[in-house]
């Protein structure tokens, strides 16, 4: 078994931007996607707040569009991928949304 990161990418959506009905679909629908992910749901991860990108130069510049990671641990990428079916994250956003799938490995 192998460790993934899955980075989410696209804009951001604050539960208090929403409906009381929207917020509680939107809760109960990842939590419907984390009861199918089961014990390969290792850490559901978290929402970004503010940040900043630092370049090698020294420079800083606006940080990009993450917005949180989840991860999990299943036998190979493949697998990763298809664990993202029925993410919440990836539903109706007209393609604006994707996520990320990073395999994490040892220093």
């Amino acid at each position: 078994m192998a460790k993934f990161i899955y980075f989410y990418r696209g804009p951001a959506t604050s539960l208090s931007d929403l409906t009381p009905q929207e917020g509680a679909a939107r809760t109960a629908a990842f939590g419907a996607w984390m009861e199918r992910a089961g014990a390969a749901l290792v850490d559901v991860g978290g929402r970004f707040g503010s940040g900043i990108s630092v370049r090698d130069d020294g420079t800083e510049e606006a940080a990009g569009d993450l917005t949180g990671y989840t991860i999990v641990e299943v036998a190979d990428l493949a697998a990763a991928k298809a664990l993202t079916a029925g993410l919440p994250f990836l539903a109706g956003n007209d393609g604006k949304c994707a996520v990320e799938i990073f395999e994490l490995r040892a220093m």
